[in-house]
């Protein structure tokens, strides 16, 4: 009997954890119930992807994911002033809250209000890791061969 490998179309059953460079965990499944996926299907992004395929049950791994292979720089044209009257009046407009905004397909898209001077309000809508080398922390539990 052969051990799979983790392939294209490979379905996978695995733990892991995406970490900050301070060591901070933004998700992880180790105290849940494991991911289950098959590659390639989207779930996970092509560049964490990449660092699996090889793998076998079994394998506990960390991987540092650059930005570009994780989710990019930052894009300064995701940077976007608007007024502060555009705010409801209850809203504690301060840097650091998310707010959210429906987009021109009616779809939620989050921002982090960057910065707030006089008038003005400069929101943030690249994604919250852009610009950040990840640690990937992955064990396999379960490898099977793709149909």
């Amino acid at each position: 009997m052969s051990v799979a490998e983790i392939q294209q179309g490979s379905k996978v059953s695995m733990h892991f954890a995406i970490k900050l460079p301070d060591g901070q965990v933004v998700d992880s499944t180790f105290e849940k119930v494991p991911a289950e996926f098959a590659m390639g299907d989207g779930n996970l992004l092509p560049g964490f992807e990449e660092y699996l395929v090889g793998l076998v049950s079994g394998d506990h791994k960390e991987f540092a994911i650059p930005p570009e292979k994780g989710f990019g720089q930052p894009n300064p044209q995701n940077m976007q002033e608007m007024k502060l009257s555009d705010f409801p009046v209850d809203m504690p407009v301060a840097p650091g809250l998310m707010v959210s905004f429906a987009d021109a397909q009616g779809s939620e898209l989050p921002g982090v209000i960057h910065s707030v001077e006089g008038n003005w309000v400069t929101v943030d809508f690249n994604h919250p890791l852009a610009g950040k080398t990840l640690t990937f922390e992955v064990q396999i539990l379960e490898v099977q061969d793709a149909d």
